[in-house]
């Protein structure tokens, strides 16, 4: 036989190991097994809890981190589109959940069913995240703080409805309540407001209806017209006058009389300069008695301007018109009605304070003249040769020791020129006119203010066969309240009064009044004046004494009307004959203002 084919040898047990490995490879490709991946501790498995869990965390960051990261509008609507639209895995484990966020490939596997798998040990449980770390420790320190602060407010064996408002909204405040690196902060309690404590400083606002309103200094006074940037103030008497001595003179006889006053004040609004305006006059007829027809008045303003560099200007404009005096030296005897005498005067001044010194310059003019007289026979007697015009100039300098006490001195010239350079007797009245004199300011607020002052006055009358009108001078014009509701004025002045009476020069007269006013009650006022007058004639030893007293009421039945009346009395004590008399009086009449 040729060469033949090797015989091979297949038993019964090479097939049975055969048919079994083939069998084994066929199950393991068709069982499913997890990816490799998957099986690690690279990610692995995420439930559907932590990715609820992360997205909630999220939006909570986001509420709290809105306010300060509005510049970021980009960011944000990434992160909202995030939410709307949650990432879902397309198998399990392929995004880990939130408790092994921070897991690394390192670790040790998980344990898994997989026969095969190398180590058949128990996973170890993963450490929390950095953040979710943080925002425990913050959440327990701060509910820490919260609950040591109740317990410090609250006192023994009282509960506060703010602790119990805490304990029930604790853990709403914690989840809404978060700060920028993502830690809780326990919400404020609503009622904390209420216990803040209050400025001890602060004036407590009580309701509308149950305020008190502050009185009025003084609820009778008058209320005043709006008129242009001026508040006007007038005031209408009218009553009835009875004397004994109807035009005050050696002869007069009883009347009675009805008297009409009317009086004004306006003062401007200004803000920065001021101007006042003062007036009066009072009509007398003749209701029995003694024939009196007679008028009189004044007006008289004042304005007060800033200038530059510390200067003040201040400016005086005033017109009278007063019917000569029957008990006047220069009274005309046999005549129906006295001349009236009218009067216009002005000045300006300057003042300038340096310092603590005062200076004040102020010029002066006084222009006087006369109506005719009527005689009884009806002719006329004019009295052009007692028209006169007087010039003068004052300047003053003080010092001011204190704000409420200021010594000043003041020197005084002028000229008094007569409109006729020789009157009907042939004399030349003009005159030059000189004074000193010194005293004090006192400005003591409501307390007392005011000035006064002493010296020398001295007219020289240009005829030498005239002396010249001389003697002390004295000037008061003060205010003086002891208690709310009083005041007390004193006022003196001193007088050249010329005449035209042949061989005369004239005489020297000193005015003093006193005067007192008290409210008595808020509608109640009383008044009271002491007057004494002194008349010095020059060149002889005449001279008149005449003392006055005067007490009044007034009751205000509204703001704008009220009831006033008075009583006077009046007496002149005279060396010169036929001088004498003695005048008494009562006024009742109705007052209003407005």
């Amino acid at each position: 036989m040729s060469g033949g084919e090797p015989v091979t040898k297949t038993g019964p047990k090479g097939i049975a190991v055969a048919a079994f490995l083939l069998t084994a490879s066929v199950l393991a490709l068709l069982r499913p097994a997890p990816v490799l991946a998957q099986e690690t501790e690279l990610r692995g498995e995420v439930s559907e809890s932590a990715i609820l869990t992360d997205q909630q965390r999220k939006a909570r960051q986001l509420r709290a981190q809105g306010s300060q990261d509005r510049a970021a509008p980009a960011t944000q609507a990434a992160e909202d589109q995030t939410l709307a639209n949650p990432y879902e895995p397309a198998s399990p484990g392929a995004v880990p959940d939130d408790e092994g966020a921070t897991a690394s490939i390192f670790d040790e596997p998980q344990a898994t069913d997989d026969p095969f798998a190398d180590n058949q040990t128990a996973a170890k449980p993963r450490r929390p995240s950095t953040a979710r770390q943080r925002a425990a420790d913050a959440n327990a320190k701060s509910d820490t703080k919260a609950t040591d602060k109740k317990k410090a407010k609250k006192k023994p064996g009282q509960a506060t409805d703010s602790t119990a408002k805490t304990a029930a909204t604790g853990d709403q405040a914690d989840t809404a309540a978060t700060d920028e690196d993502g830690a809780n902060r326990r919400a404020v309690t609503i009622d904390s407001v209420d216990r803040q404590k209050l400025d001890p400083s602060a004036e407590r606002t009580g309701s509308i209806d149950g305020q008190k309103v502050k009185p009025e200094d003084d609820p009778f006074a008058a209320p005043g017209i709006k008129v242009g940037t001026f508040v006007f103030r007038p005031t209408l008497e009218q009553g009835f006058t009875a004397t004994s001595n109807a035009d005050g003179s050696s002869g007069g006889r009883p009347a009675v009389l009805s008297e009409t006053a009317l009086r004004f004040s306006a003062a401007s609004d200004w803000r920065e300069n001021s101007a006042v305006i003062d007036g009066y006059g009072i009509f007398r007829n003749t209701l029995s008695g003694q024939k009196i027809n007679d008028a009189q008045g004044r007006i008289e303003g004042q304005l007060n301007v800033d200038l530059d560099h510390e200067l003040r200007a201040i400016a005086k404009l005033g017109y009278e018109a007063v019917p000569e005096s029957a008990s006047s030296p220069d009274a005309i005897a046999g005549v129906t009605s006295q001349p009236l005498r009218q009067t216009v005067n002005g000045s300006l001044g300057v003042e300038k304070d340096v310092g603590k010194m005062r200076y004040a310059l102020t010029g002066a003019v006084t222009h006087d003249f006369y109506g005719d007289a009527k005689l009884s026979d009806g002719t006329m007697l004019s009295q052009k040769h007692r028209d006169s015009t007087l010039y003068s100039a004052t300047l003053r300098t003080g010092y001011q020791v204190s704000l409420a006490i200021t010594p000043f001195a003041e020197v005084e010239a002028g000229r008094r020129i007569y409109d006729l350079r020789l009157d009907s007797n042939g004399f030349e009245r003009s005159s030059t006119r000189l004074g000193a004199r010194a005293g004090l300011e006192l400005d003591m607020d409501d307390k007392l203010s005011g000035e006064f002052s002493v010296g020398w006055l001295r007219e020289a009358i240009d005829d030498d066969r005239l002396p010249a009108n001389a003697g002390p001078y004295v000037n008061a014009d003060l205010k003086w309240s002891p208690e709310r509701g009083t005041i007390v004025g004193l006022t003196a002045r001193t007088t050249i009064e010329s005449t035209t009476t042949a061989n005369e020069s004239g005489d020297v007269l000193y005015s003093g009044r006193l005067t007192g006013e008290r409210q008595v009650r808020a509608n109640l006022t009383a008044n009271s004046a002491l007057g004494l007058d002194w008349r010095d004639y020059t060149g002889s030893e005449g001279h008149d004494l005449i003392l006055s007293a005067e007490a009044g009421l007034t009751w205000w039945l509204n703001r704008y009307a009220g009831l006033t009346t008075r009583v006077r009395t009046e007496k002149l004590t005279s060396n010169l004959a036929g001088r004498d008399y003695v005048a008494n009086s009562v006024y009742l009449g109705l007052k209003v203002q407005r």
